[in-house]
């Protein structure tokens, strides 16, 4: 197969060969990783000496973006966290239950050993590359990806988790790491992503073989990079001592993403196994699991919102829609649906869009920090790039909403009625991606989200850690929920000032 590759370059084979990669992730997956405890997150590098760097690559890429993308209640439940869904049957989580089915502990393994891991490992063979495989500048740019992605993963599990395992996480000797300060994690990044845009030199290829975001552009790698990094920024906007101003200052005149064309998309296939997620839990598997919640459907009833019909699938015959009570036993067939659209095999997985970066700018430019343009402008582009270009939504409609007065941007008002109204219109827009509404909920306390009928629980503020942490690295464990001010949902990640 590596013959074959290396043999023909036309595009039409590099798109074949990166559909057979994508195909041999999952069983290469299983070969090169297994996991009982964190100690098993430290992959051998050993063991994968013969897989090429791009397989290893693509396997990282593959497991990061279904992770994000799933809609598994045994995998990732911040759609309900965001309370964008919510249950029938089985209401367990949309009550904040992630102990019975050990949530925690499947995100934390899927991210240690299959994506940070697997990144890890293919920067070790990209150094071990030759210069018929790759020139330099080629071999710097995988390594700029790998790192620009590594970065994406270990701030999600800050997100999630707050101190989690970093400087000692992929240390292969250390079955017990410590768990590293979530603030200090996040300087850490900065730094991190710093160096790895410094490498990237845009005249020279990527992966050209794997990567089913870019197809090994490294412009728009960069861009890319440099939106993470304002996302960092915007995330510790209330953290002082990180600088987050002057940082997304500099991503601004690095280069953000100017246009739905930069979106980071993941390309799914039509086929198995390689299938969207939501496509695999909800289609494929003949469940019935999940409704709109009527947090979500409620707010855009009384906002008019144009995407209704693209989020929701019009099936009561009423013309209205309507949302299941959240955290209750909702009976399927007696409210809306979920769009189709996001349940076709072959919908993209979203890791960052131009819509919401643009909500970034909208905020940092709110808070007074010199990244150009006006809170309102990036405002108003950030909800039509959302209706339109994200959800196909008609372009009259979305100038429509923008200056409707529940919407119209508050000029003049006070930074937290300016900053709400920002959030809210990221939240709204951030429906397919639940762990980004969550976080906007968090950092900005818009919408008022509700509490779950059946059990009343307060809405999470952060996944505990996972119970084979607890019995397995219990040093670290207790270290970690000791400075978190307790293993609680309660308590607050670093950033999370509210």
């Amino acid at each position: 197969m590596k013959s074959k590759i290396h043999e023909y370059q036309n595009k039409k084979i590099r798109i074949m060969s990166k559909k057979i990669i994508i195909i041999m992730i999952a069983a290469i997956g299983l070969t090169i990783t297994s996991c009982k405890k964190l100690e098993d997150y430290n992959k051998d590098t050993k063991s994968a000496t013969d897989v090429p760097s791009s397989t290893l690559f693509a396997n990282a890429l593959r497991n990061l973006v279904d992770q994000e993308t799933t809609p598994s209640v045994n995998k990732n439940v911040f759609r309900a966290f965001a309370q964008y869904w919510t249950e029938t049957t089985y209401p367990d989580e949309s009550n904040y239950d992630i102990i019975t089915r050990q949530i925690p502990d499947f995100e934390f393994r899927t991210i240690y050993r299959d994506v940070l891991a697997n990144f890890a490992e293919a920067e070790r063979i990209i150094a071990l590359e030759t210069s018929l495989e790759s020139s330099l500048e080629e071999k710097n740019n995988k390594t700029a990806v790998c790192e620009i992605l590594s970065v994406f993963a270990y701030q999600r599990e800050v997100d999630i988790f707050g101190n989690v395992p970093y400087s000692q996480a992929l240390d292969i000797e250390n079955i017990n790491p410590v768990y590293d300060d979530d603030q200090a994690i996040y300087a850490a990044l900065f730094t991190r992503l710093d160096a790895a845009i410094a490498l990237i030199d845009i005249s020279a290829g990527g992966f050209q073989e794997g990567d089913l975001v870019y197809d090994g552009d490294m412009n728009s790698w960069k861009k890319f990079a440099y939106s993470l990094k304002l996302k960092l920024a915007i995330n510790a906007a209330e953290v002082p001592e990180l600088s987050p101003s002057s940082k997304a200052a500099d991503a601004v005149v690095g280069g953000v993403f100017t246009s739905s064309d930069d979106n980071a998309k993941f390309s799914y296939l039509s086929t198995a196994p390689n299938t969207n997620q939501v496509w695999v839990e909800l289609v494929n598997s003949g469940r019935f699991d999940w409704v709109p919640a009527n947090t979500l459907v409620d707010i855009m009833n009384g906002l008019l919102d144009p995407r209704r019909p693209l989020y929701f699938e019009e099936n009561l015959g009423s013309g209205n829609f309507i949302g299941g009570n959240y955290g209750d036993n909702n009976i399927y067939d007696d409210y809306s649906h979920i769009t189709p659209t996001i349940q076709t095999p072959d919908f993209p997985g979203i890791l960052m869009t131009y819509s919401e970066v643009k909500f970034y700018l909208s905020e940092a430019a709110a808070r007074g920090w010199a990244v150009g343009g006006s809170a309102e402008t990036h405002y108003n582009e950030a909800i039509a790039a959302s209706i339109v270009d994200d959800w196909g939504g008609d372009p009259g409609d979305a100038s429509a909403y923008i200056t409707s007065i529940p919407v119209a941007y508050p000029s003049g008002a006070s930074d937290e009625i300016q900053w709400a109204a920002i959030g809210l219109q990221s939240w709204l827009a951030s429906y397919s991606r639940g762990l980004l509404g969550w976080t906007t909920w968090r950092r900005l306390e818009t919408p008022p989200l509700v509490s779950p009928a059946i059990t009343g629980n307060p809405v999470p503020n952060r996944y505990t850690y996972p119970i084979t942490e607890q019995t397995l690295n219990a040093t670290g464990f207790s270290a970690a929920a000791a400075a978190m001010g307790g293993d609680l949902q309660s308590s607050h990640i670093f950033w999370d000032k509210n």
